[in-house]
């Protein structure tokens, strides 16, 4: 099927791993052009020699807490592309802790950098998505949103209010023709968990390794996620052929849950 998405401009901010990655690579496969932040100089240079797109692709190193240095990326985009019509906000990261471990530091950065990740980037691409005939902003969030973990207490806390505020766009920018959606992931297999589990030395191979931690978290489809799989989503919202959904939230997490929300 064809997405509709070549031609097209999405930016997508932290895109040099992971979930990021794939979906700038998901997007170059449907032909369009992409712009993409990170805060690392050498991973992005990594990405884009492994991608190859060519002129199709535009590297910036940026740090989505900067207001500023996002809206120099984003004016360089749109100028070099003609535009933008779709976003992902994908940069950030968890921070293990609970509550008796939490610093008032823990919880301000935290809080920073979950909203500037969305407000930064939405703030300066705007006034092209308003332009664009297909707009789109994509959050990526994690289940956590809905289903909190007191270990994970600042990151679950922050998630939430991210799923708030997209319902929120979601409404505030309808009038403008811009849809507001997020994707909520759930553990995905990324250098994190190849880490945690040599670290983890538990005398198990990957496979079993990834099982058991399944299991112990109760994801129904017995394995970790891979970013392909989150990307899919990500690329299926931004796609034209989606043009009446806003204001919804996806979870790409193997059936993991405790509700039916």
């Amino acid at each position: 099927m064809d997405l509709g998405l070549a031609e097209r401009t999405v930016l997508v901010t932290g895109g040099s791993s992971g979930v990021g990655l794939a979906t700038v690579r998901a997007l170059l496969d449907e032909g369009a052009r992409v712009a993409t932040c990170g805060r690392d100089a050498d991973r992005l240079a990594g990405a884009a020699a492994e991608l190859g797109a060519g002129d199709r692709l535009l590297t910036g190193v940026c740090d989505v807490r900067d207001a500023a240095a996002v809206r120099d990326f984003t004016h360089r985009a749109a100028t070099e592309f003609g535009g933008i019509d779709g976003l992902v906000n994908n940069a950030g990261q968890s921070r293990m802790k609970g509550f008796a471990d939490a610093t008032a530091e823990d919880w301000r950065d935290e809080l920073e950098l979950k909203f500037t990740g969305v407000l930064n980037p939405l703030q300066a691409a705007l006034p092209w998505l308003r332009a664009s005939a297909a707009a789109c902003v994509v959050n990526v969030n994690a289940v956590l949103a809905k289903q909190p973990e007191p270990r994970l207490i600042t990151t679950s806390a922050a998630r939430a209010g991210i799923l708030n505020l997209s319902k929120s766009l979601s409404a505030d920018l309808a009038p403008d023709g811009i849809r507001v959606n997020s994707v909520c992931l759930g553990l995905v297999d990324t250098g994190q968990w190849t880490r945690r589990h040599a670290a983890a030395g538990s005398g198990l191979g990957y496979q079993e390794w990834q099982a058991e931690l399944a299991a112990d978290r109760g994801i129904a489809l017995g394995r970790l996620g891979r970013a392909d799989e989150v990307a899919y989503a990500i690329v299926a919202l931004l796609s034209p052929r989606a043009s009446y959904i806003t204001g919804t939230s996806i979870d790409v997490c193997g059936g993991v849950g405790r509700g039916i929300l």
